[in-house]
């Protein structure tokens, strides 16, 4: 991957001369304050980033034995009896499978098609102003919307494309969606562009959230619900959708009936579910360990979102204790997307990466697609068992399917503290609040 080099050239940019900066009017001192910033900034996410990038081979923490699973899909070694099993072995016996879904491709292949095929939404700098901001990064604090995008494109790939679909260049007839699926989260303030960061920092202004504030996982969500009810009124593949974000740990299904059967058509929408979640007090509990691996080993999943405190990343998949995942945090320069033929390179990674589940903090947003009710119903079959901790109990599910309306749910004072009524009458980020609603300890 490509490292940003500072030359001699650039030594005036860093260090603008201050008699010319004492003529310049107090704006345009802004401007070059954030502009200088935002470089500093860049290389060094960039430094960090790159310490640990060695390009697209399995690291020294890629087990050649253990299966690696990535968002539904099974990537195991097979042995036959003319191979040893001793780590230093061939590593091309590797194939992918799935008790859910299988693909065509074999070997180490298979999973570098797969992971490369993922879309990688990084820092991006130098693109159109933040709407009442000097932003024209979102480096250093933009990571947590860019691991939503990222969530969020994966949905709309399986929805547009399936999951057998693979990024390949020289693929016309599915690049066209590949490509605008791209243009939806390009970064820039237009209806074309209805997932940018433009438009998710503006619904947050609503939120009380300003450009440069950073975002939690349930307050992310919130931002993509809202988003795809506003595309829908220029982008009419977005009627075919429908974002639901749980409630208090808490699934409504009458909820989801009513919200996803579209009454003009009479036509199911197509569900993406987003659950917030915490899974601790102060740190991630082990307990849940099996339960959130197991989940992203289901073909519904499109991953997690989450990482550690302040530094977002988004999980697809896992290999033993260890989370595979897409990092935000490398800065790029803006792409753009509405130019013929843009370069689609930097909107792929080549390096996958792991992070221990113990590390993770507790405060996440598990998603899910679901083409039909019928996906749906199958989900919540699947999933029921799978999200209360094995052998843990006097602990909570991670989450709830609950037959019946939110408007039904009663809730007392009683029943809840007082920081946890506030957040059940605002309804925002879990991040913000001091006690969330049962809280996983």
């Amino acid at each position: 991957m490509d490292t940003q080099v500072v030359s001699r050239s650039s030594k005036s940019f860093f260090l603008p001369n201050l008699n010319s900066a004492s003529n310049l009017n107090q704006e345009n001192v802004g401007e070059v304050e954030g502009k200088v910033k935002t470089k500093f900034l860049s290389m060094w996410n960039n430094m960090k980033y790159e310490l640990n990038s060695v390009g697209m081979k399995l690291k020294p923490n890629f087990s050649k034995e253990s299966p690696v699973w990535l968002l539904g899909m099974c990537y195991r070694k097979l042995e036959s009896p003319n191979e040893s099993t001793e780590l230093g072995t061939d590593i091309a016996a590797f194939q992918s499978q799935s008790d859910i879904n299988t693909s065509e491709d074999e070997g180490l292949e298979g999973f570098k098609k797969d992971f490369t095929s993922k879309l990688w939404l990084t820092y991006r700098r130098e693109f159109p102003i933040l709407n009442g901001s000097t932003y024209s990064s979102d480096c250093g604090w933009g990571c947590m919307i860019r691991s939503g995008q990222m969530l969020i494109a994966q949905a709309l790939v399986l929805h547009f494309l399936g999951r057998e679909w693979r990024y390949s260049p020289e693929n016309r007839e599915t690049g066209v969606y590949h490509r605008k699926i791209i243009k939806w989260f390009g970064d820039k303030p237009s209806r074309n562009s209805p997932l940018s960061l433009h438009s998710l920092v503006k619904i947050g202004k609503g939120l009380g959230k300003k450009p440069g504030d950073w975002y939690g996982p349930g307050l992310v969500a919130h931002l993509f619900r809202q988003a795809f009810k506003d595309a829908s009124i220029d982008n009419f593949e977005f009627d075919t959708i429908h974002v639901y974000v749980a409630q208090n740990c808490t699934v409504y299904i009458r909820d989801i009936f009513d919200e996803c059967m579209d009454q003009a058509t009479n036509r199911w929408k197509s569900l993406i579910l987003l659950i917030p979640v915490r899974l601790g007090a102060e740190k991630f509990n082990p307990i849940y360990s099996p339960c959130l691996t197991t989940l992203l080993s289901i073909k519904e999943c499109i991953g997690v979102i989450g990482g550690r405190p302040k530094h977002s990343l988004y999980f697809i998949g896992y290999q033993d204790d260890k989370l595979i995942h897409l990092d935000p945090h490398y800065c790029q320069d803006v792409v753009d997307v509405w130019a013929p033929d843009f370069p689609l390179t930097s909107f792929h990674c080549r390096s996958p990466r792991k992070l221990a589940i113990s590390k993770i903090d507790p405060s996440c947003c598990i998603g899910f697609y679901c083409r039909t009710k019928e996906d749906f119903l199958t989900l919540i079959e699947t999933i029921q068992p799978i999200v209360v901790p094995p052998n843990g109990a006097g602990y909570y599910p991670m989450f709830t399917f609950c037959d019946g309306f939110s408007c039904d749910a009663e809730y007392t004072e009683n029943d809840f503290s007082a920081s946890e009524l506030e957040y059940l009458n605002c309804n925002v980020d879990i991040d913000d609040i001091g006690s969330e609603p049962f809280e996983i300890v």
